[in-house]
């Protein structure tokens, strides 16, 4: 049976992932399949190329840097993440992607994505990431904070909008048993979210604004569910051992470093009994 890798989003929380990431790479963990979102999409990259300790270096230098994400950006161009220093600059020239590690590793990989006019998830295979980059992009690009991006015909925004916690979109491509990777401790319950500027910002896609008005009845599903695989055995559990610390948009670098610390905490605690886990047939 064939194991996956599912990574929650989460915005700058995301980067608990990474210290999670990092751990298995020194461990030699390896997966049959990858389905990330959001931040959880950004951060499997550099899993992927087998580059670690890449997301929080680059994340510990240039958090705080207004070209990285800024109310400045936000206002300029209508992406709080500035899009051309993120997706281009950063990986091509600052700390450069391993994009021949990444074409090497036979591992399928998709991002998730939501397509604003249907309101419903798309699940991007992504087998070179200069030539879709943009696929990331849009998967990790809030609403309201971002700019809807269009490819190919579509129209995209962040995949946690419609698929969260995409355990059952694995399971559905054959992955009878996954590893999850969340970004909230076990307390968490999403609450209804404000969306009458939804309905005013996005009147001309209401499958999208529907999907917001329901995104935590989606997600608190979704969190029963792998709760439940989780007791089954056909789902393993990571996540964080106590709330994380951090804003969806933090700026200070030193709360950063405390989130993946903890993320890589996390996970070594959890080393022994995962090995175990997917080792069982």
């Amino acid at each position: 049976m064939k194991t996956g890798l599912v990574l929650e989003g989460g915005g700058v929380r995301g980067i608990y992932t990474a210290g999670v990431l990092d751990v298995f790479m020194e461990a030699g963990l390896t997966f049959d399949g990858v389905m990330g979102v959001s931040a959880g999409a950004i951060h499997a990259c550099s899993y992927l190329s087998g580059q670690k300790g890449r997301s929080i270096r680059y994340y510990r230098k240039y958090v705080g840097d207004p070209r990285f994400m800024s109310l400045r950006s936000w206002l300029k161009t209508g992406d709080i993440v500035g899009a051309d220093f993120c997706y281009r600059e950063l990986p091509d020239v600052l700390d450069v992607y391993d994009h021949d590690a990444f074409l090497a590793n036979p591992t399928p990989y998709w991002a998730v994505c939501t397509d604003v006019e249907t309101g419903e998830p798309a699940y991007i295979r992504l087998t070179d990431m200069r030539g879709q980059i943009d696929y990331l992009r849009a998967s990790a690009s809030l609403p309201y904070f971002s700019r809807i991006v269009n490819l190919d015909g579509h129209s995209y925004l962040d995949g946690g909008c419609s698929d969260s916690i995409p355990v059952q979109a694995m399971r559905r491509m054959g992955y009878g048993r996954n590893v999850v990777v969340l970004t909230r401790d076990a307390s968490y319950r999403k609450k209804p979210e404000m969306t009458a500027m939804a309905r005013l910002v996005y009147r001309k896609f209401p499958a999208f604004v529907r999907a917001l008005e329901r995104r935590h009845e989606m997600y608190n599903a979704q969190l029963a569910l792998v709760e439940q695989l989780a007791q089954e055995g056909s789902a393993f559990l990571i996540r964080p051992s106590r709330p994380l610390e951090i804003g969806r948009l933090e700026r200070d670098p030193a709360r950063v470093q405390r989130v993946y610390d903890q993320g890589a905490a996390d996970a070594r605690a959890a080393l022994k009994s995962l090995k175990e886990w997917m080792e069982r047939k």
